[in-house]
């Protein structure tokens, strides 16, 4: 399988506080992918 990466940016500046999916977990496109805690 091919592996890919991608960029995701943030309108703020913070720090990851829970990842809400697992690798090979299939997402929606618009999907919340994490929490941020705002610094």
């Amino acid at each position: 399988a091919m592996k890919m990466e991608h960029t995701i940016a943030a309108p703020i500046d913070g720090v990851v506080e829970e990842l809400l999916y697992a690798p090979g977990d299939q997402v929606v496109e618009g999907a919340e992918l994490l929490k941020l805690v705002v610094q």
